[in-house]
């Protein structure tokens, strides 16, 4: 009688061809619930968070799987774009009246608030070893810039600029000043007209100058002359994603605060 390989015969083969169907079908299954795990999550955030940002970002989508795409803009222009229904998840604003806003229009998860950071502004110039300069009540900064124009971020709505306007109004020489100001978008567009030499000062947060070697910072504002500048988080009300709580939670962890504090800034949160 000749004998017949398994492997040869067709009554035998399709059993095998199941099998193995049936064995890479489970091996699906059993990867299926991690990769359902993994979540992308939109964070809005003030520009001049970017720096520490990108770090803590990249650090939070390696140790999660999940992935953080961050929308950087002024504060301002980012709580309109949530007001009209953008598909955010987090909202880190680097003034507490437009977190005010989104609050009051219920547009935030209520308990979700934090105040995450501070910060300070100061006046920058043009190349690596600019003389210093005295800020205090008065000061001709108007005579400094000559023909040329003081870069800041728009002063009536994103808040470098409100900070800025509202530094050179308590020193008394807003007046003078405002004919000269070159208004930018955000402040990091500001702190980018002064790196490139367009003009020749700027007023930018402390941590915006230490990212821009290509500025010298020349003087700091005193603190009592301005608002107290206070960075607030929250999740959106309409996140549905448990992945948006945890990403704010990391925010005031160790290894986020070390990142934040290493650019400069305060950090609140414990």
């Amino acid at each position: 009688m000749k004998h017949i390989e398994t492997g040869d015969c067709p009554m035998f083969a399709a059993p095998r061809r199941l099998a193995l169907a049936a064995a890479l079908s489970l091996a699906t299954l059993l990867v299926l619930p991690a990769a359902a795990r993994a979540e992308t999550i939109t964070v809005f955030a003030a520009a001049s968070l970017k720096t520490a940002l990108d770090g803590i970002v990249a650090d939070w989508n390696a140790e999660t799987g999940n992935t953080a795409v961050v929308s950087y803009a002024g504060s301002s222009a980012l709580a309109k774009q949530i007001q009209e229904g953008a598909p955010a998840d987090v909202f880190i604003s680097a003034a507490v009246n437009w977190m005010d806003t989104l609050e009051e229009g219920k547009l935030i998860r209520p308990g979700t608030r934090v105040d995450l950071l501070g910060n300070s502004i100061v006046l920058v110039a043009h190349g690596a070893e600019a003389a210093p300069v005295e800020i205090a009540p008065g000061f001709d900064l108007a005579g400094m810039l000559g023909g040329n124009k003081l870069a800041m971020a728009l002063v009536d709505s994103v808040p470098a600029g409100v900070y800025g306007k509202a530094a050179l109004m308590s020193l008394g020489v807003w007046e003078a000043v405002a004919p000269k100001v070159a208004q930018a978008d955000n402040v990091r567009a500001a702190l980018a007209l002064v790196a490139t030499g367009e003009a020749p000062m700027g007023i930018v947060y402390a941590t915006d100058a230490a990212a821009e070697p290509a500025v010298s910072v020349v003087g700091a504002f005193p603190a009592d002359s301005h608002p107290a500048i206070v960075y607030p988080a929250a999740v959106i009300a309409e996140s549905a994603k448990p992945e948006a709580e945890a990403f704010l939670t990391y925010l005031s962890g160790a290894k986020a605060r070390a990142a934040f504090e290493g650019q400069g800034f305060t950090v609140l949160e414990k």
